[in-house]
């Protein structure tokens, strides 16, 4: 399932502008899928805190989470076309709101502990190079199918980008 997910995602960055190589469709997966998978984390933490009679504190604020900006949801539960950021809307938020908020969080963080610092590092270090918010659009649907919740989906995924990677340095890239 992964697997032709992330040939999927391949082929769309392959149509952009901005990511050039095999090097960039792993660098701009990442974001998106790290993303994906720190809201189903959030989302765990928050029902188990539920089931414990407490409230959890989401790390990032709601306009930043998966569910709102990337796979905004109607009344029924079901995908929002008409909320949803697309073309060159959705590379603005990104580029200019969503990067920037979590770029922050690493002088915001009370330690290099923290997963907060770790957000901070990683998107104050990346950029997003899909240029085109179709393009977009279409990663963060494809991206949304994936499944992060059991021990067997996150050991595949980290499987698959092992790789990924490897096959990059295979290569005689740089990026393995």
């Amino acid at each position: 399932m992964f697997e032709q997910t992330f040939k999927n995602i391949d082929d769309v960055l392959w149509k952009d502008a901005g990511a050039d190589s095999e090097l960039d469709y792993i660098g701009q997966t990442s974001w998106v899928m790290f993303l994906r998978y720190l809201d189903e984390l959030e989302k765990d933490k928050a029902d188990h805190a539920a089931l414990e009679g407490k409230t959890y504190d989401f790390i990032l604020d709601e306009d930043y989470r998966w569910s709102n900006w990337a796979m905004p949801k109607g009344g029924k539960g079901e995908f929002d076309r008409n909320k949803a950021l697309t073309g060159p809307d959705l590379v603005e938020f990104v580029d200019t709101k969503l990067f920037p908020y979590l770029s922050k969080f690493k002088e915001s963080a009370e330690s290099p502990a923290t997963i907060e610092y770790k957000i901070g590092e990683i998107f104050s270090e990346l950029k997003n190079k899909i240029q085109s918010g179709y393009n977009l659009r279409e990663v963060l649907e494809l991206a949304n199918e994936l499944p992060f919740r059991s021990s067997k989906d996150k050991h595949e995924l980290s499987h698959l980008y092992e790789t990924k990677i490897k096959n990059m340095g295979n290569a005689g890239r740089n990026g393995g």
